[in-house]
C-alpha cells in the first residue's frame, strides 16, 4: 500500500460571494460543535446521561497582506453602518499540484469584527489585515 502523505497547511484558498480578494496569510477558527447537555433521571442510579445540545460554529478568522482592495473592509463597514449583509463562501485546501482536496463551505456568514494592522518604524514586517466572520453552519464536503 503506498504511502499518503497530509495535505500542507499553506496551500488554501477562499472563495466568498462576490468578493475577490486575493491571497489570505491565515485562516483559522472553523469547525463546529454540538453542546452537552447532562441529564440524571429520577429512577437511575446516580448516572448522568449526556444528551446532544444545540450546534454551534465557531467564528473564522481571516488575515491577509494590506493592499489597495478594499472588498473586505467594505463589507465589514455596511454591518458597522447597520446593514448586515450575509454570504456563503468556502475554504478550500488543495495539493502539492494546486488541486482542489478538502472543502468546507460556510453559510450566512457576515463580517462582525476588523482589526487594521499594527505600524512599527523599527520592524520590516507585511502589514496584515484582520477580518471575523460569524457564520452560522460549516460542511465539510
Amino acid at each position: 500500500m503506498a504511502r499518503v502523505d497530509p495535505y500542507k497547511n499553506f496551500r488554501f484558498l477562499l472563495e466568498i460571494d462576490g468578493i475577490t480578494q486575493a491571497g489570505f496569510a491565515d485562516c483559522s477558527g472553523f469547525g463546529s460543535k454540538v453542546e452537552v447537555v447532562e441529564y440524571r433521571e429520577g429512577g437511575d442510579a446516580p448516572t448522568v446521561r449526556k444528551l446532544p445540545g444545540k450546534n454551534s460554529y465557531p467564528d473564522i478568522t481571516l488575515k491577509w497582506g494590506i493592499t489597495d482592495s478594499r472588498e473586505l473592509y467594505d463589507w465589514h463597514l455596511t454591518a458597522v453602518n447597520g446593514k448586515v449583509e450575509r454570504k456563503n463562501g468556502s475554504i478550500i485546501l488543495l495539493d502539492d499540484g494546486g488541486q482542489e482536496k478538502v472543502r468546507w463551505n460556510f453559510f450566512t456568514a457576515w463580517p462582525s469584527s476588523y482589526d487594521a494592522p499594527d505600524f512599527s518604524a523599527k520592524g520590516n514586517d507585511v502589514a496584515i489585515d484582520s477580518l471575523i466572520l460569524s457564520c452560522e453552519r460549516l460542511e465539510r464536503v
